[in-house]
């Protein structure tokens, strides 16, 4: 069944998991890493152009970075809030309800989990397969959509694994700097990526950078999604930069104390580097696997629909 049927007929209730507009005072970060992409290119995708896509897109293949906004009858603009664009690093307004500036969560959101449980963003990546070999839980892993496409045995090895698959948007764009239709391109064409391949609907997602403030919640509640942030953050990308900007040791002993804790929580972390995938891989040794999906966190949905 095409997405735009799902997506029109499927309604969903929000699993509720904070209080209305709760300003969080966990840790977070939202450090910016180069995702230029660079070796992105149309000839490199390997999932197929659906036929039902191409008719209601009048597409043939797989957009680039910046995705065509494409107009969806169920998403109401006129509901959006009239929050101004901002570039990363803006913060000033708190009424905003900034993520990435203020730590604010909103009612509908996810940040912890009564486990101490992985998340991995950016993925699915030739890293990828490594990591599902040595995982010993059920975890959650926010797809790109420009991953998906590139890499579609892998995303669906994930599935057949039985992980939980969500949306981390289409190219990993900070949204709040965007306009409301670039925002709108980046879920659709991000959801579209995931039921040609997995054939099914993301229930969850989380924002890029942690980028989220009322105006993108206006936007991809429309799409019945829920945004998962974190209270734990390993900062593993650092291993990634030059020169690193932590070790190994450094991310390992922290989450170390975090389970020393012994109060649970939602680590972020990322699956699309060698290096980083051989620290998630430690980090679950260090958890152990009595550890949540994002969904069984709060009591909620796998996905909004799943088709065949």
């Amino acid at each position: 069944m095409p997405i735009l049927i799902g997506l029109i007929l499927t309604r969903v209730m929000f699993t509720v998991a904070l209080p209305l507009e709760k300003e969080s005072d966990h840790q977070g970060g939202t450090g910016l890493l180069d995702y230029s992409f660079q070796n992105f290119t149309v000839e490199m995708q390997s999932q197929p152009f659906p036929e039902w896509l191409n008719r209601f897109t009048g597409l043939t293949e797989w957009p680039g970075l910046d995705p065509p906004y494409i107009p969806l009858d169920f998403i109401d603009l006129s509901k959006v809030s009239g929050v101004p664009l901002r570039k990363p690093g803006e913060c000033t307004d708190r009424t905003i309800c900034s993520f990435d500036c203020h730590k604010c969560i909103s009612f509908d959101e996810v940040y912890t989990c009564p486990r101490l449980s992985q998340t991995f963003d950016d993925g699915p990546s030739p890293s990828t397969p490594k990591l599902l070999s040595q995982l010993r839980q059920k975890t959650t892993f926010f797809t790109l959509g420009v991953n998906v496409v590139k890499y579609p045995e892998i995303y669906r090895q994930m599935k057949a694994a039985g992980h939980l698959l969500a949306s981390h948007t289409w190219s990993h764009k900070f949204l709040p700097s965007m306009t409301n239709e670039q925002i709108i391109a980046q879920f659709e064409w991000s959801i579209w990526a995931m039921n040609a391949t997995g054939n099914h609907l993301p229930k969850w997602y989380r924002p890029p950078y942690g980028g989220i403030d009322n105006r993108v919640r206006d936007i991809a509640r429309q799409f019945g999604m829920q945004a998962v942030l974190w209270d734990h953050d390993t900062f593993d990308w650092q291993l990634e930069t030059t020169p690193p900007g932590r070790t190994k040791s450094v991310v390992y002993n922290d989450v170390k104390k975090w389970k020393a804790a012994n109060a649970g929580g939602i680590i972020l972390e990322h699956d699309a580097y060698a290096s980083t995938v051989d620290a998630g891989i430690e980090i679950g040794k260090i958890i152990g696997p009595n550890q949540m999906t994002v969904a069984e966190c709060v009591g909620g949905n796998n996905y909004i629909k799943v088709f065949g």
